[in-house]
Order: C-alpha cells, then structure tokens, then sequence
C-alpha cells in the first residue's frame, strides 16, 4: 500500500481547513492507488500521470522549485483547459514528482510501455516538458540536464531536442523584436525553425514537411491513438502554429 500521495495529499489540502485535508488526503489516495495497480492504467490515464510527475521532477532539477517555476505550472494546467478536479489532481502529481523518492527511468518505461507505439503522444508528451522548463527556468543548467534526460527517456534524439526548443523559443524571438523590418525577419527565421527545417529548403520539400507535421500532430489523430482530451489544446495549439508558419513562408516565397 502507497502512503506518499496521502500524506501529500493532505498537506496540500492543510492550506483550505478541515474540509480541505479530506479532499486533498482523498486525491493522495487516488494516486496512490494508481501507482499500486500503475501497470493497469490506460494509455490517456498514463499520459496524464506521466505528465505532472515529470513536471514536479524537472522542476526540482536544481533542488528547489521557484514561484515562477510554479506559474508556469499553473499555466500549462490552464493551457490545457484541464477541470476544477483535473487541476488537483495534476498538482498532487507535480508534488509527488518533486519528491526525492521520484524515479523518472521507471515512469518514464511505464509512458513508453502504454504510448510506445505512437511515438507522437511522446513527442507531445516532451513537448510539454520543453514548454514548462523554457517558462519555469528557460531551460538553466539542471534543468536543461533533466529535459534531456527525459527525452532520451521517451526516445527523441538530441538533435531533435535541440530543434523542439528552437521552434519554441522562436515565438519570443519574434515578440522582442524591436521595428517591422526585424521582427519580420524574426517571424521568418521562427518559421522555418517551427517547421523544423533549414532556409535553403526547396518549395518541394517544404511543403512535404508542412503536410508531415500537421499529420504528426492532428488532434484528431492523437485522439485517435490516445492523447488525452484534457492534452488535445496543446496539439491545437501546435497545428495552428505550424499552419500560421508555413502560410508566412509560402507568402515570401511566392508559392500557391
């Protein structure tokens, strides 16, 4: 029997009173239970699972985990529209995470076992990551360190690593720029990184790299193979992306 998720559990429900220890002590419990039948979980509760607790790990990367690392939390759970009861449960996860008796190699084995034959929930799954350890720190050195590990974990590459983070970073490149002509430069500098590919691609093999990564990352096809519904705004918000970038691109290049 797993006692950790209640004892977390509790004391995050302490901070409301009385009524708040029940709830919090009756969330510790459900992951408790989760982690004693973990094997049984379904590929989206998984996912979800997986999620949070790597999340409260690589945010104690550097041993304390700082308010904004906590922000940025916060703001993934809103991004992905979770509920009321999604969001306890996610931040009862992200403490568990933060826990020194928190093995990632095991975790991370359980999320390859149940989405292992579909290597895009992973790549959204590190995605995640990315876009918390950008916020919570901009990816500083234990971060970075953890990130990376936690990719190799799920079986992305580090080259391919490197071009996530680029293609993420490349919104606030474009946000800083300083007059028109810069921030135009920036946007189409941002776009080829959002597409993953070089600017000396030719017209043809751009357009084969738009329609694969809008096939990568089609909410209805991570649906279909077991992104959580609670997960889907991420890929919405990646396919908006990639569509806003490569229209950019076919605009400057004069192409239909």
């Amino acid at each position: 029997m797993q006692w950790t998720g209640k004892l977390i559990g509790g004391a995050l429900g302490a901070l409301f009173g009385p009524v708040g220890v029940a709830v919090g002590a009756a969330l510790g419990h459900h992951y408790d239970v989760s982690t004693d039948q973990r094997a049984a979980l379904a590929p989206a509760e998984q996912f979800f699972r997986s999620t949070f607790l790597v999340m409260g790990h690589v945010a104690k990367a550097d041993g304390r985990v700082t308010e904004r690392e906590i922000a940025a939390a916060r703001s993934v759970m809103q991004g992905l529209l979770l509920s009321g009861e999604q969001v306890r449960m996610a931040i009862a996860l992200f403490n568990a995470g933060k826990q020194p008796g928190f093995d990632l190699d095991p975790e991370l084995a359980r999320l390859r076992a149940s989405c292992g034959m579909q290597p895009e929930i992973l790549r959204v799954f590190l995605e995640i990551q990315l876009r918390f350890a950008l916020a919570g720190s901009d990816m500083a050195a234990a971060t970075r360190t953890r990130v990376t590990r936690v990719a190799q974990g799920v079986g992305v590459e580090p080259q391919l690593l490197a071009r996530m983070e680029a293609a993420f970073r490349g919104g606030d490149a474009r946000a800083a720029a300083a007059n028109a002509a810069a921030a135009l430069d920036a946007r189409i500098a941002g776009a080829y990184r959002t597409l993953e590919v070089d600017p000396d691609i030719d017209d043809a093999d751009l357009v084969k790299a738009y329609r694969r990564l809008m096939s990568r990352h089609h909410p209805d096809k991570l649906k279909a193979n077991g992104l959580p519904d609670s997960m889907l705004e991420h890929a919405k918000q990646r396919t908006q992306a990639i569509r806003e970038a490569y229209e950019l691109l076919r605009e400057r290049r004069g192409t239909s």
